[in-house]
C-alpha cells in the first residue's frame, strides 16, 4: 500500500509550478520498519524516519560486522509523529469514520475531509 499512497501525493506549490509528488521524509512507527519499505523510500530519494524493531536490531548485532550499520533516525522529526496520531484519534471519535459505515472510498474520504476541516476551524 505504501507505493499506492506515495503515487497519490500531490502537494500544490505556492505560486506557479506543478505540484510536488515526493515528500521530504516518511515518518512511521516500528510496525513499518522493513527492508522492503526502506529500500523503496531510498530508491525514490525519500528520507525514512522509522525506528528499528527490537528483533531487527538483535539480528543485525548477531551478524556482527556483516550486519551493517543501523539506519539513521532523526529523533526530532520522529517526535512530530504524535500530531498525526492525535488527528487519527480525533477522527476515530466520528462513528461513521471509526466503523466505516460508508463503504465507498469517496464517501469515506469526504467524511474524513469534513472531520479535518472542522478540527482545523476549531484550532
Amino acid at each position: 500500500m505504501l507505493a499506492a499512497v506515495l503515487a497519490d501525493i500531490r502537494v500544490p506549490r505556492i505560486g506557479t509550478g506543478r505540484p510536488r509528488t515526493t515528500p521530504d521524509a516518511v515518518v512511521a512507527d516500528r510496525a513499518h520498519s522493513s527492508g522492503v519499505t526502506r529500500r523503496m523510500l531510498v530508491g525514490r530519494g525519500i528520507k525514512a524516519v522509522i525506528p528499528q524493531k527490537k528483533d531487527e536490531i538483535a539480528a543485525r548485532k548477531r551478524r556482527g560486522s556483516a550486519g551493517g550499520r543501523p539506519p539513521a533516525l532523526d529523533a526530532v522529526t520522529y517526535k512530530g509523529r504524535n500530531v498525526v496520531e492525535r488527528q487519527f484519534a480525533l477522527a476515530k471519535q466520528w462513528r461513521g469514520l471509526a466503523t466505516r459505515y460508508g463503504k465507498l472510498a469517496i464517501t469515506y474520504r469526504a467524511a474524513y475531509i469534513l472531520c479535518a476541516r472542522i478540527a482545523w476551524t476549531r484550532a
